[in-house]
C-alpha cells in the first residue's frame, strides 16, 4: 500500500511533465506480508490476499493515471522478473504447467507474463507469442521517446512492431539461458529450445514447504542435450532430439555463438570476446 500511495503522489506532482514510473513490489516474493485490508480477503490464503492487494494497486495507479487525463498518453507495462518459487508451497504461486520454477533455465523459472497497455498503439485483447525478452524493453521506449542508447552492445533488440500487433516479424532470433556465474544452460530460437548438459536444484523431486518456510530442493544433472519445441511442448517434457537433426545443428550454432562471444563456464571457456569490465562512475 506505503508502494501504491508514493506511486499515485508521484503521479499527481508529475502531471504536467513527461514521467517514467518504476513501481517493483516486493510482494509476492516470500517472506509475504499483506495490509490488514486485504487480510483474509481472499479465500484463497495469505497469498491469494497479497494477489489482491497487488491488483488492486495497479488498478489505484491505471486510475490515478486516468483522474490526470493521462492514461490515453502513457505506456503501462505489467511484468515480473522471474517464475515462482516453488519450494514455498502455498506461498509460491504457481507456474500454470511450465517445467520447474525459480532458479532454474526451464520454463518455469524464466518465462512470465507482460501485459502492455497503450491506447492506439497496442491492440486490445492480443496474444503474442513471439520470442521477447525484459532485456527489450529499453531498446523499445527508446525508439519511442527518441533516446540515444549507448555506443557499447546491449543485450536486447527493439520489439515495437510486436507491440503493434504485427504477426509476420521476429525482431528477437534467438535467447540464451545463462544461469549461475556464468554458466549457458540453454538456447533458444523461434519456438525450439536446446538444454545443454547442467546441474539444477529440482523441485519436482521433493516435497514443498507451506505457510512461509521452504522445502528441500535436490541437485538433478542434464547429462545429455535435449531438445523441445515449446508451441508443441511448453512443459518440456517431451525431448525429441533424435527427430531434428536439422534443428539440433542450428541450435548448436546458436551455443558456440553465445560461447564465444559471453563464454561459458559449463565447457570451460571462462571468458567471450564481448565480456567487459562493470562500467563505474568517476568523481
Amino acid at each position: 500500500t506505503l508502494y501504491t500511495e508514493k506511486a499515485v503522489d508521484f503521479i499527481n506532482r508529475n502531471k504536467e511533465n513527461p514521467f517514467f514510473l518504476y513501481v517493483p513490489h516486493s510482494m509476492p516474493h516470500v517472506p509475504l506480508g499483506v495490509s490488514n485490508k486485504f487480510r483474509g480477503k481472499s479465500d484463497q490464503g495469505f497469498y491469494g490476499d497479497v494477489m489482491m492487494e497487488i491488483d488492486w494497486s495497479v488498478g489505484e495507479i491505471q486510475k490515478a493515471l486516468e483522474d490526470n487525463g493521462l492514461a490515453e498518453n502513457t505506456i503501462f507495462i505489467f511484468t515480473t522478473d522471474n517464475g515462482p518459487w516453488l519450494n514455498y508451497g502455498n506461498h509460491a504461486g504457481s507456474s500454470g504447467g511450465l517445467r520447474e520454477g525459480k532458479t532454474s533455465s526451464w520454463e518455469g523459472g524464466q518465462r512470465v507474463p507482460c501485459i502492455v497497455r497503450w491506447p492506439g498503439n497496442v491492440p486490445q485483447g492480443v496474444v503474442c507469442n513471439k520470442l521477447a525478452s525484459s532485456i527489450d524493453l529499453l531498446p523499445t521506449l527508446a525508439s519511442i521517446v527518441g533516446g540515444n542508447l549507448s555506443e557499447n552492445k546491449i543485450d536486447g533488440v527493439n520489439i515495437i512492431d510486436l507491440w503493434r500487433g504485427k504477426t509476420d516479424v521476429d525482431p528477437r532470433q534467438d535467447l540464451f539461458y545463462y544461469y549461475g556465474t556464468n554458466n549457458l544452460n540453454a538456447v533458444r530460437k523461434g519456438n525450439w529450445k536446446l538444454v545443454f548438459p547442467h546441474t539444477f536444484q529440482s523441485y519436482e523431486a521433493t516435497v514443498p514447504g507451506n505457510d512461509g518456510y521452504g522445502g528441500r530442493r535436490i541437485n538433478v544433472k542434464v547429462d545429455s542435450l535435449e531438445l523441445y519445441n515449446l508451441m508443441r511442448d511448453p512443459g518440456e517434457r517431451y525431448n525429441v532430439i533424435d527427430m531434428y537433426p536439422d534443428i539440433l545443428e542450428e541450435l548448436l550454432a546458436v551455443g558456440d555463438k553465445a560461447r564465444t562471444e559471453l563464454g561459458d563456464l559449463n565447457v570451460g571457456i571462462e571468458k567471450g570476446t564481448g565480456n567487459r569490465a562493470i562500467g563505474q562512475l568517476r568523481q
